[in-house]
């Protein structure tokens, strides 16, 4: 069991083929996560990258799992910020499961070291990621906050 654990869990009116596409498909993520592209060729064992829109790495990692339109689990490394790239390693996992017209979404990220600021800094986040995500899907339009990556980050 991890030391720091975060978990999110949400559902979303949609299909798990088009849930399993926005989370993975470049057209999607720049519409509701800050403009940033995954890297990878999705397969267990690929390299996978989240691209910043200036070009640096965000995060990065390795895919761990994959079970498409179910499952998929990544390490992942904070790139962009010294602090929290010390801490190593964490690992995220994303569960699709179909719940009648939704799909019940659950985030859990974690990593083996007690009061982790890398989760602290990822529970305030992927809430709003994920609910841009939501809308998103559900009404076509993410929310305006998680459009554009922030300035002087």
């Amino acid at each position: 069991m991890a030391d720091s654990r975060f978990v999110y869990v949400t559902y979303i009116r949609t299909t798990p083929e088009k849930l399993w596409r926005a989370l993975l498909d470049p057209e999607f993520t720049r519409q509701y996560w800050f403009e940033t592209w995954h890297e990878s060729e999705w397969n267990p064992g690929a390299a996978w990258r989240l691209m910043i829109p200036d070009g640096r790495v965000g995060h990065s990692g390795e895919v761990l799992e994959v079970e498409s339109q179910r499952r998929l689990v990544l390490s992942w490394r904070a790139e962009f910020n010294p602090e929290l790239r010390a801490e190593g390693d964490s690992r995220v996992t994303f569960e699709l499961e179909p719940q009648g017209e939704s799909v019940k979404l659950t985030v859990v990220h974690e990593i083996d070291q007690p009061d982790s600021k890398l989760v602290k800094t990822l529970s305030n986040g992927w809430p709003h990621l994920l609910a841009s995500l939501k809308s998103l899907l559900e009404t076509g339009e993410s929310l305006v906050e998680t459009r554009r990556w922030p300035k002087g980050l």
